[in-house]
């Protein structure tokens, strides 16, 4: 892996990049509703993209919802029929824990951070355990991994030291998300909403709608030298891995039965690279 410090205070997670010069890279995978205990979840997809993450160096981030967690007993959308072989038992969040640990153990150096969704809180208000802090707790204790329990929403700060002296950081806020996003707009709207009060954020990261896009925003910024100069803001809205539309046929389930369109799958690649004596970034789709 590359030459990195991390730190996680007050769910801020800093990411210091120490002795940049010329030629450097650093590739991330960011992700959100891997729904990975689902029967529909494409995990052919998911492990080539995790393969793909080991090869390049890459570290992950996750903005929620790893687990669905919807067959239990209590879960009035509980259905046999939806569970995988290996967790057909009694102990079925234990289960679900367990194979993720193990799934995801050959790739515990590239995760940087898994944070929480909506359906991992619910497993909190209605159980009074953690899903994601569980399965942190096992990546990093059994795995040697120094992935970090993130929350529904928080920050992540990517801080460059390039050739000993010139400084530069970069800002990320992620959110899991909220909403059904729009059959239309696809929740591109919240964009507007969000930069209205995240000022300081470089890029956005959110997931929860299962659509997929990249969207740029212009900004002016005054610089600590009283000049003008041109700023931007990224927005990032992760697909997931659960393809219940073409997994079920058409013959029925809740994007069935709802009218629910198809939604892309898989996450989103992120370089950054050093160019002459800037850090630049471009993200670009990986679904299908």
């Amino acid at each position: 892996m590359n030459n990195y410090t991390t730190e996680f205070i007050d769910n801020v997670l800093t990411v210091r990049f120490m002795d940049i010069s010329a030629g450097w890279e650093q590739w991330f995978l960011w992700s959100g509703d891997r729904h990975h205990d689902n029967i529909f979840c494409n995990r052919n997809l998911e492990k080539k993209q995790l393969e793909q993450a080991k090869e390049r160096n890459a570290l992950i981030a996750d903005v929620g919802d790893i687990f669905c967690a919807m067959q239990g007993k209590w879960d009035p959308r509980a259905s046999k029929e939806g569970l995988r072989p290996e967790d057909k038992v009694d102990k079925y969040l234990d289960s679900i824990i367990k194979h993720a640990a193990e799934d995801y153990a050959p790739y515990a150096a590239n995760w940087l951070l898994i944070g929480e969704g909506n359906h991992d809180r619910n497993i909190e208000k209605r159980h009074g355990t953690n899903l994601v802090d569980r399965l942190v707790h096992e990546l990093r204790k059994e795995h040697d991994s120094s992935v970090v329990h993130g929350g529904y929403s928080g920050w992540m700060r990517f801080m460059f030291t390039m050739n000993k002296t010139r400084r530069q950081s970069i800002n990320i806020k992620y959110h899991h998300g909220a909403g059904g996003g729009g059959p239309v707009t696809k929740g591109v709207i919240s964009t507007a909403r969000q930069s209205s009060y995240l000022g300081n954020a470089d890029i956005v990261i959110n997931g929860h709608t299962h659509d997929s896009w990249i969207l740029s925003l212009g900004k002016e910024i005054l610089n600590g030298k009283g000049k003008v100069v041109r700023g931007k803001q990224d927005f990032i809205r992760t697909p997931g891995y659960m393809d219940a539309y073409y997994g079920s046929k058409g013959v029925k389930g809740f994007e069935i039965e709802t009218w629910k369109p198809p939604k892309p799958i898989g996450a989103v690649w992120h370089r950054f690279w050093m160019d002459g004596k800037t850090i630049e970034h471009e993200a670009t789709l990986a679904v299908q």
